[in-house]
């Protein structure tokens, strides 16, 4: 199976305390760690985990840290032959507070991601008839983006946008019919349609309203209370994994990773849910961005739990 990420590439710095700093406040951290990350990186990374063949596209600048990531990337087994290397801009970070309770705050400078434009989309030629599934996120110009979902779709492929950053001015309507599927989380559900789901009844009304602005399939993550999903083919609520968290930094983009997975090998939307699920809930068992990512044989293990998640329609 072919999975295409077209996204961001990042150095992660993460520190690690026993609280996040308020408004000019400094407080002592425990340790840190410098990793790749960036939503790109981390989704592409995620699925090669579980055993895809995964082309990463973007760029990173021409410096310590592009070199760093594409080293981390190759190591990870994702192909980079769409990254492209920017000679003016510097290679995107992240600088990511993570509390003791797994709660992070992070910033990002983008550099080389937000200079990605239409253009690099011809890069990505090559990798057309291969993909079964595109990845997106907002971490790069959307304009790119939605010209690489339209692309890919018309040779087959399914495109899936992870709308984080959550955009403030919202979309416009041609945004919405240029992707198959949107993975919104509780935030960027509220940002999109103005409801903050908090359970099943709420997620749906969400679910709806996304729907309503044109959307083919609704997925909305909500965390600890699971994800619910509205399609074509129908609607339900997928209950999480119980876990017990130490670190949220890119349990999003496991799922978003495994959930390409899924539907590349040819599961069916539900059942590409849960296995999602169980990457989003393992990521969130150690630390780091794209380390946290989980090995085919133990999504595996979790699915086999008996106190998994279940559909619940």
């Amino acid at each position: 199976m072919s999975i295409v990420v077209f996204g961001s590439t990042n150095i992660d710095v993460c520190a690690y305390a026993t609280r996040l700093p308020r408004p000019g406040e400094t407080v002592h951290g425990d340790s840190y760690a410098i990793t790749l990350g960036g939503k790109g990186a981390n989704q592409a990374v995620a699925a090669a985990q579980l055993g895809a063949q995964v082309e990463l596209a973007g760029r990173t600048g021409i410096d310590t840290f592009g070199t760093l990531a594409r080293q981390r990337l190759a190591e990870k087994g994702v192909r980079t032959r769409a990254l492209y290397q920017d000679p003016d801009h510097s290679t995107g970070i992240a600088v990511i507070g993570v509390d003791q309770s797994a709660e992070n705050c992070i910033t990002v400078v983008g550099g080389a991601n937000m200079a990605v434009e239409r253009g690099d989309v011809e890069r990505l030629e090559p990798l057309l008839g291969e993909a079964k599934v595109l990845l997106l996120q907002l971490e790069i110009p959307l304009d790119a983006s939605l010209a690489a979902a339209r692309r890919f779709r018309s040779r087959g492929a399914v495109a899936i946008l992870d709308p984080a950053p959550a955009p403030s001015h919202g979309f416009d309507a041609a945004a919405w019919s240029s992707v198959d599927a949107m993975t919104p989380n509780e935030a960027e559900t509220e940002a999109l349609v103005g409801i903050r789901p908090k359970d099943a009844s709420s997620a749906a009304r969400a679910a709806t309203a996304l729907a309503e602005r044109g959307l083919k399939i609704a997925i909305v993550k909500m965390g600890g209370a699971g994800v619910y999903f509205r399609s074509p083919e129908g609607e339900g609520h997928i209950l999480t994994f119980p876990v017990k968290p130490i670190d949220t930094v890119a349990a999003g983009d496991c799922f978003n990773g495994g959930l390409a997975y899924a539907l590349a090998r040819g599961d069916e939307l539900p059942t590409a849910l849960r296995f999602a699920c169980g990457c989003g809930a393992l990521a969130t068992t150690r630390r780091g961005a794209s380390d946290a990512a989980p090995t085919l044989a133990e999504v595996e293990t979790i699915l086999r739990c008996r106190n998994g998640p279940a559909l619940l329609a």
